[in-house]
């Protein structure tokens, strides 16, 4: 009953404020998505396969054997398999920063539109357990919620509920944000900066994966994983909305 009273207030709003682009401001009215228009939805970039194993960023052009990826070379993953659904350029880069940065919590329905059209992904994480990587308290309060725990509610719905979300994770040292440092640095940052959640019991047998808004280097996805591991997750794996 509330879904449904939300949807008919939406759409009531739709028709007095007709929604526009976030990328470039022309209404979203022709799209499949509602806060993208039909050209910005077009200059997303799907990744496709073949991709790297670790991070999931597409090989372009032909594809040696055992071919070294640029984007993670040197990371030593302690989780198995990374995917990601786009390439963060262009719309989809606008699309992580209102996220992120700008309170974009309404864009959680072209989130889960966006890992509908990527059938690798859905059936990667069907019965598994999303664990966002976690903000710590301070910046929580600050934005106001866990862009990675909308991101792995969005997922959980875009597989029809058959995956389910779990906050395994805490976020103890206040690091700086990490956008303009190296692979070198990040690590150094992150050391000891996650550790497990109060009651959290990790299931060998179960399939766990880590989801964050963007892999760029790979080390703060990599510092989560290590505490699963030590903590018993066999089966650990990375999925990401952008990369880059």
């Amino acid at each position: 009953m509330r879904d449904t009273f939300r949807r008919a207030v939406d759409d009531l709003a739709e028709l007095a404020f007709p929604r526009s682009c976030i990328s470039c401001a022309a209404l979203t009215e022709d799209s499949r998505f509602e806060h993208l228009c039909a050209r910005c939805a077009s200059q997303l970039s799907f990744v496709q396969e073949p991709a790297c194993v670790t991070c999931g960023h597409p090989y372009f052009g032909a594809v040696e054997e055992n071919r070294r990826c640029p984007h993670c070379e040197g990371l030593d993953p302690a989780f198995k398999f990374g995917k990601t659904a786009l390439l963060c350029r262009g719309p989809a880069r606008t699309l992580v920063h209102e996220l992120k940065y700008h309170r974009g919590v309404f864009l959680s329905r072209d989130i889960e539109a966006i890992f509908r059209e990527c059938p690798a992904i859905l059936e990667f994480v069907r019965g598994a357990v999303l664990v966002p990587v976690p903000l710590h308290p301070r910046k929580k309060r600050q934005r106001g919620y866990n862009q990675s725990g909308l991101i792995a509610d969005a997922l959980a719905r875009a597989v029809d509920g058959r995956a389910r979300v779990e906050n395994c994770l805490v976020r103890e040292v206040d690091t700086a944000s990490q956008t303009a440092f190296d692979r070198r640095t990040r690590v150094a940052n992150l050391k000891n900066a996650f550790a497990l959640s109060r009651d959290t019991i990790i299931t060998s047998g179960h399939h766990y994966i880590l989801v964050d808004d963007v892999f760029t280097t790979g080390s703060t996805l990599n510092g989560c994983a290590r505490v699963l591991r030590h903590a018993g997750a066999l089966n650990l794996d990375v999925v990401t909305f952008g990369h880059g």
